[in-house]
């Protein structure tokens, strides 16, 4: 009985030292051991985007790593202007744990570096871009002289932005008109108000109006606002129209100067011979035309006929630079019109070229001259 014990026993201890025999060589075999870590490696470094100065934003790339890594995170370095360490030891943190970050005043004549953190199961790791450029205040053409604007703060007139001045070359610029308040504060830009060009409206009574105007070259953008214009009015009712010039002078004037309600007036008459006899046989008769409280005009188109007619020819001058216009007139069958004719009386018509004849700024009257049949 005893010895068929330890048969049985050894039967069943064997088989269970080894099991466990196979169990500890498997935790310690080096091939799929659990304690391995493969953390992130970086074979490609960072890289930034975009131009180091005053208010441009740069991004930077995750770089290229192994180990397929499943997240990434950021730190942007602030470095000397040499560029500092390429681990970025000797940089200084910006706090900001974006992929992008936008250059403050505070970064001007430092380099810019990116941290990134790449994290997998296993771990993490750190790469540190190449520096940029040292930052500039700012990007773009400088402007030497700010955007100005002409032209008169009331509804319904049209203001003008000039550019202003700047450096460089190949620049091309673009405009935004904004809204402000009484002291040019406070501004909104105008929908759609993006041309060199902006008529005022009635939304913009008791504000002031600026413009911006960005220059772009091959740096980048600038953008320059100009001063406000004065406050914005409704401006006076415009003074009732005249059809004449706007100046007071007594210097001629030329008829295309000249509108309606405006009109035309032959305010003189010469005739030589100054008495038509029998003998006649042609007349040199002149008109002169005025408008605008007397001022001559030139270049209005003077007509003539005697009445009745066929007694003299008819023609139709433009009277010259000093309002007169000449016009010569040739005897035909009908003159005398009787054997008691005492006067000869002519038509004239005063008129702008391109008017209708009895319209326009045109004017007609009926004018003599002495007859003496007997001299």
């Amino acid at each position: 009985m005893r010895g068929t014990f330890r048969i049985a026993h050894a039967r069943y201890v064997v088989p269970a030292l080894l099991l466990a025999a196979a169990i500890a060589a498997a935790l310690l075999s080096p091939i799929g051991s659990a304690s391995t870590k493969a953390v992130p490696t970086n074979s490609v470094l960072p890289a930034i985007t975009g131009t180091a100065a005053v208010g441009q934003t740069l991004t930077t790339s995750d770089g290229t790593w192994t180990e397929s890594p499943t997240s990434f995170t950021y730190e942007w370095l602030r470095c000397p202007s040499s560029g500092g360490l390429a681990d970025g030891s000797d940089c200084a943190s910006i706090g900001v744990s974006t992929n992008s970050y936008a250059v403050a005043t505070g970064d001007v004549g430092f380099t810019l570096r990116s941290r990134v953190t790449a994290v997998n199961s296993d771990g993490q790791a750190k790469a540190v871009s190449n520096a940029t450029a040292i930052v500039a205040a700012q990007a773009g053409p400088p402007n030497t002289a700010p955007p100005t604007i002409s032209g008169t703060a009331t509804v319904g007139s049209t203001l003008t932005a000039n550019p202003g001045t700047w450096t460089g070359s190949s620049i091309t610029f673009t405009y935004q008109w904004r809204q402000c308040d009484a002291a040019g504060a406070n501004c909104t830009s105008i929908t759609a108000a993006t041309n060199n060009t902006y008529v005022i409206a009635s939304g913009d009574v008791g504000h002031t109006i600026r413009v911006a105007v960005t220059g772009t070259d091959a740096t980048g953008p600038n953008t320059v606002t100009s001063a406000q214009t004065s406050t914005v009015t409704t401006g006076a009712a415009p003074p009732p129209a005249t059809g004449c010039p706007t100046d007071k002078s007594t210097t001629p004037i030329n008829v295309s100067q000249v509108t309606s309600p405006a009109r035309l007036l032959v305010d003189k008459q010469e005739s030589r011979p100054n008495v038509i006899t029998q003998r006649t046989q042609t007349i040199v008769l002149r008109f002169h035309v005025s408008a605008c409280s007397g001022r001559s005009v030139v270049g209005a188109l003077v007509y003539q006929t005697a009445t009745p007619y066929q007694q003299f020819s008819s023609s139709e001058e433009a009277t010259g630079p000093d309002g007169w216009a000449t016009l010569t007139l040739r005897r035909l069958n009908h003159f005398p019109a009787s054997t008691r004719q005492g006067l000869l009386v002519v038509f004239v018509r005063a008129r702008k070229s391109g008017e209708d004849l009895l319209g326009g700024i045109s004017s007609r009257r009926l004018v003599s001259f002495r007859v003496n049949l007997n001299a």
